[in-house]
């Protein structure tokens, strides 16, 4: 493959280091089966260069490289390896880091160089001059081996500060060895939009904007804005990861970067605006991957980006989404929520009832009588705008059309402590129940880890032989508040349980008591019902589609 040199034209390119700078946060750590699905969701998505690791640095990396020819098979975006500039103490045709990188399969490498001189004196131990012959070195060493070379000018800004004539030397001298893109970086995140664009309109006169980068860290919690204030000052690369996954505070966010270039900018991507509506999707896949609950308020891909809570807001969008929201939620692939609370009117609860396909009159009394229940519920502890399906059991039942799938006549839960042979003690949970289910009795027993776990047993023991399809509800997370702390021991609790199941759905539910077993049987209660009533082979047409949205491949 020849090498590829682009000029912009409007073009802004988008290069993901997910897989190595984002690895660097606290806590994350990519198998390398994690690395191959999400390098393929980036490259679905629509990205230009996907940044896999550093060979050399880690067994994971190494294997991810390895297995690169025969496990991934990118179709957009190109692969990247991440390495450093020769050693001073080698030649670069002698350098083993450099054969590494090299020898990683990658058609495009990355190497890091130092652009402070503080850095170049203190870190590196070089003079000034040695640090531009391995940077320069490297590049042309390396450009004889690959399709694409990138210098990643490292505190690129703080350099600029501290010495601009040498921060620019180390641009020129990457450019001069040929180097595709320059990529200025701010390492330590300490930056503010107008030093970026200010120190950016500098640079662009030595290194032609078609071949610079940004790079940005979020120490002061603007890398995103950083990144956006390079490219109207003329770079023409942004790079970032997901989430704003990275070491210390983050890198810039690419779920919010992308939008905003497409949306609000006018910026052409190689990020179609049908693969943008993959955007909420592709950031919970990584949460996915990382085990981790996504965060509900992030700016275009949260669950709460487009959700409305008050009464006079919910009103508003519902004549016309522009009132309160600045984009459709639709072209990022998120959704619209009417959230129902003690703050909510006639017309949030109006529009919660039509999103889930129930009818109510205007003027029907029972729509008052709902919304005073909900207040008087949320004074007692509840939360509706978290607990979507709790909600919709209760306007259901308003109306009568919740079917009583089980009632339960009694629970028992059991915690029993026993010494085990080797002085230790051993705790033994068990539950026991007794309920109706159509039309029959039944009373089962379970144990499990802890007084929940128990208790979700022995309700699933008996109603699986009647609804089998339970078997595919899963507790997805489980969140205990205690709402009176005043009251110590016997304070008030609110229990959320998160709930899914094996066709992407998820739903909420809650209970509240100041017995935490009661406040969590509550909430499973609701979960069992929920499923039982939106089960995707027996709903009817008329309860179709009240699931959250599904995520789509």
């Amino acid at each position: 493959m020849g090498k590829r040199w682009f000029l912009s034209n409007g073009h802004i390119f988008l290069y993901d280091c997910t897989l190595r700078d984002g690895a660097q946060t606290q806590g994350v750590d990519f198998t390398v089966a994690d690395k191959v699905a999400l390098a393929r969701e980036l490259d679905s998505l629509g990205v230009d260069y996907v940044e896999g690791g550093w060979p050399g640095a880690n067994l994971t990396d190494d294997a991810f490289f390895h297995h690169t020819d025969s496990s991934l098979a990118l179709t957009r975006a190109r692969l990247v390896a991440f390495g450093m500039t020769r050693r001073s103490c080698h030649s670069a045709g002698e350098d083993p880091g450099l054969a590494l990188l090299l020898c990683s399969g990658a058609k495009v490498v990355t190497i890091v160089g130092k652009t402070w001189d503080f850095q170049v004196k203190v870190a590196l131990g070089v003079d000034l001059n040695e640090n531009l012959r391995m940077i320069h070195e490297s590049i042309s060493h390396a450009g004889a081996f690959v399709d694409e070379v990138m210098f990643d000018a490292e505190h690129f800004f703080d350099g600029f500060r501290a010495n601009p004539d040498y921060a620019v030397a180390c641009l020129r001298t990457a450019y001069g060895a040929g180097a595709r893109w320059v990529v200025l970086c701010d390492t330590n995140g300490g930056s503010l939009p107008f030093d970026i664009e200010a120190i950016v309109s500098q640079a662009v006169m030595h290194v032609p904007g078609s071949h610079l980068g940004i790079h940005c860290h979020n120490d002061t919690d603007n890398a995103v804005a950083n990144s956006l204030a390079a490219i109207r000052a003329g770079v023409c690369q942004v790079q970032g990861t997901l989430n704003g996954l990275g070491e210390r505070c983050g890198n810039a966010n690419l779920t919010s970067i992308i939008p905003n270039l497409i949306l609000k900018m006018g910026y052409q991507t190689s990020v179609s605006t049908t693969n943008l509506a993959r955007l909420v999707y592709v950031s919970r896949a990584l949460d996915e991957r990382l085990n981790q609950a996504p965060r509900r308020n992030a700016p275009y891909v949260g669950e709460a980006a487009f959700a409305h809570k008050g009464g006079l807001h919910a009103s508003a969008v519902e004549k016309d989404p522009r009132c309160y929201e600045h984009i459709m939620p639709e072209q990022v692939g998120n959704r619209r929520q009417i959230l129902v609370s003690n703050q909510a009117g006639r017309a949030s609860v109006l529009a919660r009832f039509r999103r889930i396909g129930l009818t109510f009159d205007h003027n029907d009394v029972r729509v008052g009588q709902l919304i005073e229940e909900v207040k008087r519920r949320e004074y007692q502890g509840y939360t509706y705008d978290g607990a979507d399906a709790s909600f919709e059991l209760l306007a259901r039942r308003a109306l009568e059309e919740v079917q009583d799938f089980f009632h339960i006549q009694f629970f028992r839960v059991i915690d029993e402590c026993r010494t085990t042979e080797n002085n230790g003690i051993e705790t033994i949970t068990e539950a026991t129940i007794k309920a109706v289910i159509g039309g029959i009795v039944v009373m089962t027993v379970a144990e499990g880890n802890g007084p929940v776990h128990a208790l979700d047993s022995a309700l699933r023991k008996a109603l699986a032989p009647l609804y089998p399809q339970i078997d595919d509800l899963k507790l997805v997370d489980y969140k205990v508040r205690i709402l009176t702390p005043e009251a110590a021991t016997a304070a008030v609790t609110r229990v959320i349980i998160e709930s899914g199941d094996s066709y992407g759905n998820r739903w909420n539910t809650v209970g509240v008591s100041t017995n935490v077993i009661e406040a969590s049987y509550n909430a499973l209660n609701d979960s069992l019902t929920y499923k039982l009533l939106c089960n995707p082979a027996t709903r009817s047409s008329r309860t179709a589609g009240r699931y959250g949205v599904k995520s789509t491949p």
